[in-house]
């Protein structure tokens, strides 16, 4: 079927030649975005947080016989050339690819390894598309990077990503200027994600991106879904009784609490809204990435459930906030903690969609 949204031409190419899967019920799927792997020096953003994914893939998703997509940005090509990358982290590309035993390895590219469509002997070419199109029953999951929802950035792309190459190893380099990208830039990051929240609405289809480094659950930002239970908490309270009201008088101290230290954060996390209308719909969600400080954001797909997790060092731990009150827990005794911070049915997220879109 080919859809007609003349605003987003480039999504919906997307979504017109994307590779095409069946999500089933016992499909069990991890999608991690923006590992930016560089060579394993200072400037490599991926070298804080390796450790921790090679651990979480080799003890826990593949053993869970969980298939696997890297959704863009996997390499960090602006800064690094392929060899060295691939030099450095070797046994990693044989743990992507491992993954074909669960039932399937995908990556998509985006926009700081799109150089990677024209590289014949890179390993993972045989698993590389631009987007994915998940079927779930009559409805549909795209999964793509994001930053084709930039119309500059992508018809500019070949000019724009030499300039940048050549900035950030020729100058940036050698006086330590950090990187420069659209993840750090609060305006930026907001116009991409309405501009796809916007199409998905219009398809009637959830979009499964990375790109800007911020989780999304739902289309809602951490500081909308803080938001969120608070006031959700707030109109239970007049029915609980005492213990009840004691135990939600907690919660909303505490959910305001770590309000108040993303706001204090500013800019750095993004404080613009993800409610672009008056009834937010469900159809955007976002990995994250996996070179945060404290640890690496995921999405996983389990059967109809769809789950936003927090993966980090106990040692570098924070208090943290999760929809099902859940403790972390240890994977064995490695140190490191997963953490479900939001999950729901796609049947119900469908549902909303179809509904209010």
């Amino acid at each position: 079927m080919q859809l007609h949204h003349k605003k987003h031409p480039h999504l919906e190419r997307l979504l017109n030649n994307a590779r095409s899967l069946s999500l089933e019920k016992n499909s069990r799927v991890l999608v991690l975005s923006d590992l930016h792997m560089g060579n394993g020096g200072r400037r490599d953003e991926f070298r804080r947080n390796a450790d921790l994914v090679r651990t979480m893939l080799t003890d826990y998703y593949h053993p869970e016989h969980y298939s696997l997509i890297l959704n863009g940005d996997v390499e960090e090509l602006f800064k690094f050339p392929l060899e060295s990358i691939m030099e450095q982290w070797d046994d990693f590309y044989e743990l992507f690819i491992r993954f074909r035993q669960n039932g399937f390895f995908f990556k998509t590219y985006g926009n700081h390894d799109a150089a990677l469509v024209d590289e014949k002997e890179y390993r993972l070419a045989p698993f590389m598309f631009e987007s994915l199109k998940f079927y779930y029953g009559n409805e549909t999951l795209l999964c793509f990077h994001g930053h084709q929802a930039s119309v500059l950035l992508w018809e500019t792309y070949p000019v724009v990503s030499r300039a940048v190459v050549f900035f950030l190893r020729y100058i940036a380099k050698p006086v330590g200027i950090r990187n420069f990208s659209i993840a750090y830039n609060s305006r930026r990051r907001f116009a991409i994600e309405k501009s796809i929240y916007e199409f998905s609405n219009n398809a009637k289809i959830v979009s499964v991106i990375g790109h800007t480094h911020r989780p999304l659950f739902e289309s809602l930002s951490k500081v909308d879904y803080l938001n969120y239970r608070i006031e959700d908490l707030c109109r239970s309270y007049p029915g609980a009784d005492g213990r009840e009201r004691i135990a939600i008088e907690e919660k909303i101290a505490a959910l305001k609490e770590e309000l108040d230290s993303c706001h204090k954060q500013g800019k750095k996390i993004g404080l613009r809204s993800g409610l672009y209308n008056t009834l937010t719909i469900p159809s955007v969600f976002n990995s994250g990435c996996a070179i945060g400080k404290r640890g690496i954001t995921a999405l996983e797909i389990e059967g109809s459930i769809i789950r936003l997790v927090y993966w980090f060092n106990g040692k570098q731990s924070r208090k943290f906030i999760s929809d099902r009150d859940n403790s972390p827990t240890e994977l064995g005794n490695t140190g490191f903690y997963r953490i479900v911070l939001n999950e729901d049915h796609l049947d119900y997220v469908f549902s909303r969609l179809r509904l209010l879109a």
